[in-house]
């Protein structure tokens, strides 16, 4: 436990009661500072969009740039409130919008349902506005951070509200299967580049992508359906919209389902580029043979 981790947990609880408005201020320097002097992590976002977005002006790709800095740095100064702040607080920042029958499901069903939550930068929003409304059991898979306070700190901050279970990724498949088949909710964010040994390559954005095939896997598996959830910050805290369920997904082609996947998320993306999670290596595994796109 660094005496770092201490300060930065100690510093988001003394930010937790602030208004909102000084937060996302604060928020808003230091994503600019960030983009700034971040310049590896500015250098892997830079090549993300050049990428997934050649019809673009440089122009315009710099400045969904430094947005997404912006973003960044508000949606983690954003967990002070969300983890710390009394829950009337919480749930007055965060609305949920989208289809009705979903939302009730989510709220009242007994059924397996999995929310695929894409890296927009809202997700633990997301996940905590979710959980407020729901007493049916719910997991998240996550990734064991290095430092045990700071991983306590995420672990008890995503399981605030609700009954949640936060499992890692190294726990493997049959407690997230476990879950699903008692009638619970999976949280689940698929859109990353995990290594060879984890994805399959498919299309995001024209580029083959090494993405993680366990959308359709699990939902399979699972018997479960699907729910699209898309968080996106706005001025008052956040807008949690609930898409309609899949039709006919999953099917017995795991490719081509995870290709649709991506297909969807692209247009996802499309209506709010800058607050998607551009400082992931996203291109980082490449198929055999081609070079390193960073």
């Amino acid at each position: 436990m660094s005496l770092s981790s201490r300060l930065g947990i100690g510093f988001m609880r003394v930010l937790a009661p602030l208004p909102l408005p000084l937060v996302r201020g604060f928020s808003k320097i230091l994503g600019r500072l960030l983009h700034t002097i971040a310049v590896p992590r500015r250098r892997v976002v830079d090549r993300n969009l050049a990428i997934c977005f050649p019809q673009k002006s440089e122009a315009e790709r710099r400045a969904i740039a430094r947005e997404t800095f912006v973003f960044v740095a508000q949606s983690w100064l954003d967990r002070s409130w969300l983890w710390h702040a009394p829950e009337k607080v919480v749930a007055s920042r965060l609305k949920i919008v989208g289809s009705e029958s979903e939302i009730r499901e989510i709220a009242e069903g007994d059924a397996p349902m999995i929310l695929f939550a894409p890296h927009f930068y809202g997700l633990d929003a997301a996940a905590t506005a979710l959980t407020m409304h729901t007493a049916r059991p719910s997991a998240t898979i996550y990734t064991t951070q290095r430092d045990p306070m700071v991983d306590a700190w995420i672990r008890e901050g995503r399981t605030r509200f609700g009954d949640v279970a936060a499992l890692n990724r190294v726990d493997g498949i049959k407690p997230v299967l476990s879950g699903l088949r008692k009638g619970g909710l999976l949280y689940l964010l698929p859109d990353m580049d995990f290594g060879r040994d984890q994805t399959i390559f498919v299309p995001f954005y024209g580029v083959q992508a090494a993405t993680v095939p366990s959308l359709s896997r699990f939902a399979r598996l699972g018997k479960a359906k699907v729910v699209p959830v898309v968080a996106k910050l706005t001025p008052g805290g956040y807008e949690i919209e609930v898409k309609p369920t899949w039709q006919n997904f999953p099917t017995d082609d795991v490719e081509a389902d995870t290709a649709l996947m991506n297909e969807r998320l692209q247009g996802y993306i499309d209506t709010m580029p800058s607050q998607y999670y551009w400082v992931h290596r996203r291109f980082k595994t490449r198929p055999e043979g081609e070079p390193n796109i960073y």
